[in-house]
């Protein structure tokens, strides 16, 4: 049976990908967080952790901000609202090598990286699309259905937005996702969604307009209280002291006042008073997860890494230029396992 096969079998709640997926007992002892109980380390575009909650080798390829522009005929009554991000990545230069290239050529390369390195899950957390063009999601699909390898999805802000088209921001996301980005769900909540695989719980949660819904929330702490180790995938990445606005959930700046192109953009203006309290409160929630080994993102078009509160975050360069980060998830050695025992770690 092909992997991607266990996809199909999901239905509400908790997603798994398949028969060899194992439930832990609550892995949160004391005030400890889960993400001091081990080791990371990065190298370029790899991520490296060790961690005593993880029971088997784990691989994740990344590809955050691919930006396809592939439109056909389809796409002619809605030009007016996809001329400008129909040309901003026609051409790229790879992250590496400074060479030109596209954003299909980049997507096939990482589904091939994907490939070559055996890779237990492709994650795409958002802007895998400059506008919802039908030609570039048939595509996408195409391509992704194409690898026996199981992906998941979250939306960025571009995925869903016509540029100048009338509506709000949640609404746009609302219609768009509807319309043309649902089989990118395996029949989960576009809006929120856990996956099981080997043991760690990966969820993704939509905060493609910078903001977060109640429902949203009560999601993550549910998912908290299950006591899984738990990784986070989003679009927008989360404040870090010294980021700018574009690190926009949960930033104490981000606002109208802020808010410098969204005449650029042609959408609604960030809102006078900032962010909700909902938002916030997600925030504070998500560096306080005991359980929460990282959180995974995008959006910045450039590669970061933050340590919030003992929270790792890692911020991924844009994929329309090859960019993609190879994460690996493996247990502690027991030598390595016994010296942080000995330093009380």
């Amino acid at each position: 049976m092909k992997r991607r096969s266990f996809l199909k079998t999901i239905g509400t709640g908790i997603a798994g990908f398949g028969a060899g997926s194992s439930l832990l007992p609550s892995v949160v002892k004391g005030k400890t967080k889960l993400a001091h109980q081990g080791a990371i380390t990065t190298r370029g575009t790899e991520v490296i952790y060790y961690n005593a909650a993880v029971e088997k080798p784990l691989k994740i390829i990344l590809a955050a901000d691919t930006h396809l522009w592939r439109n056909d005929e389809r796409g002619d009554p809605y030009r007016q609202y996809s001329d400008r991000m129909a040309a901003a990545y026609n051409q790229t230069r790879h992250f590496e090598t400074g060479e030109l290239t596209n954003p299909e050529e980049c997507l096939e390369n990482t589904l091939r990286l994907a490939v070559e390195e055996e890779a237990d899950l492709i994650a795409l957390p958002g802007d895998l699309f400059s506008w919802p063009s039908e030609a570039a999601i048939e595509w996408a699909l195409e391509k992704l259905n194409g690898v026996d390898i199981p992906y998941i999805y979250t939306s960025g802000n571009h995925d869903w937005h016509y540029e100048g088209m009338e509506g709000t921001l949640e609404e746009l996301r609302e219609t768009w996702i509807n319309k043309r980005l649902l089989s990118f769900y395996h029949g989960n909540d576009p809006m929120m969604a856990a996956y099981d695989l080997k043991g760690i719980r990966i969820l993704t949660i939509d905060d493609s307009t910078y903001q977060i819904s109640d429902e949203q929330l009560a999601f993550f702490r549910d998912q908290v209280k299950s006591g899984m180790p738990l990784i986070l995938m989003m679009h927008i990445p989360l404040y870090a002291p010294g980021r700018t606005v574009g690190y926009g959930c949960g930033h104490p700046d981000w606002g109208a006042a802020t808010d410098r192109i969204y005449e650029l953009e042609r959408r609604p203006r960030w809102p006078v008073g900032g962010h909700t309290k909902t938002t916030f409160n997600f925030y504070r929630e998500v560096l306080n997860a005991p359980n929460l080994l990282g959180v995974f993102a995008g959006h910045i078009h450039r590669p970061s890494m933050e340590y919030v509160n003992g929270i790792p975050q890692f911020v991924a360069d844009d994929n329309a230029s090859g960019a993609y980060l190879n994460i690996s998830l493996k247990p502690l050695e027991d030598r390595d396992s016994e010296l942080m025992r000995s330093y009380n770690l």
